[in-house]
């Protein structure tokens, strides 16, 4: 005989077995739901860890690319100040065109940033369809050659390993200089550091040596026509650097930001997971224990 505790279950049990199982969701398939679950809730759990490190590694960067960005705006807002006292302005003219030198990386997983930039370059090129494009890094690389490839004339690549130097940016600019046209304005489009959260993508004006020459206080740096190629190549390079140096550390920022959303959302998806496990197990626990039961009553009635 079965005591009074049991004979509620039981009753319970019998009701259960009298309705007809529903057709989605037999027992098998609760095993398999919970197997599927379980591997879910493991893979996320490796993602977060992933994501996890690679905000720490990210946040190390980005205290060094800070300190050279800082060490470049002094290169660059300094070739800035000359140009900016000598009054200088891009040569304007039928037949005179624009290079647009786009600064990005090649590596990704750091939210919209290099997007940001290709919206700015794609703004410029409607308003200048016949502007030259160098892009520098494979991401903007990726996303203007869709759109605006056949504007592209140079691309470099292995850019964002490291923190960028001036010999580095030195490089790009020989390579640029080389360009058989003769450009009246270089517009370098970068991503500017505003804060650890938010950037913005504008340009800095590389003009050309005609344009130098025609500034209205030129003759007042008193600087000889033998080295104003070579000016001219020095503040491109400047540019460049300076450039580079604050597109890599907003770059570092926006990994850090984008992998600390990723490991919140996915600790998000741990607990909500984790609470569907939980619950599926209790359903599978309260089945087994009905069909035990039962199949007790129907032992002791036989």
């Amino acid at each position: 005989m079965l005591s009074r505790a049991a004979r509620p279950a039981l009753r319970a049990g019998l009701a259960a077995a009298a309705r007809p199982a529903p057709l989605n969701a037999p027992s098998a398939a609760t095993y398999a739901t919970l197997r599927e679950i379980e591997g879910r809730l493991k893979s996320i759990r490796n993602i977060e860890k992933i994501t996890k490190t690679m905000k720490i590694v990210a946040s190390t960067k980005l205290t060094r690319a800070q300190r050279a960005m800082e060490s470049s705006r002094q290169y660059g807002q300094t070739s800035n100040t000359v140009f900016d006292q000598a009054e200088t302005k891009p040569v304007e003219g039928d037949g005179k065109k624009t290079l647009i030198v786009v600064c990005s990386s090649d590596k990704g997983l750091c939210g919209g940033i290099h997007s940001g930039m290709s919206r700015a370059t794609r703004k410029i090129l409607l308003e200048e369809p016949e502007a030259d494009l160098v892009v520098i890094g494979e991401k903007c690389k990726a996303q203007l050659s869709r759109s605006n490839g056949k504007n592209m004339v140079l691309s470099f690549a292995g850019v964002g390993k490291d923190v960028p130097t001036f010999a580095d940016a030195s490089a790009i600019a020989d390579q640029i200089s080389t360009l058989p046209t003769d450009y009246s304005s270089v517009k370098i489009i970068y991503n500017k550091f505003i804060n650890a959260t938010s950037y913005e993508a504008l340009p800095i004006e590389a003009f050309s040596e005609e344009a130098i020459r025609q500034s209205p206080n030129y003759a007042a740096f008193e600087i000889d026509d033998e080295v104003l190629g070579n000016l001219r190549e020095y503040a491109l390079a400047n540019s460049l650097y300076w450039a580079l140096a604050e597109g890599h550390a907003c770059e570092q920022s926006a990994r850090r930001n984008a992998m600390d959303n990723a490991s919140k959302n996915a600790g998000e998806m741990i607990t909500k997971f984790q609470i569907l496990f939980n619950r599926t197990r209790q359903a599978v626990i309260t089945g087994e224990l009905v069909e035990i039961i039962t199949g007790a009553a129907a032992s002791e009635d036989s």
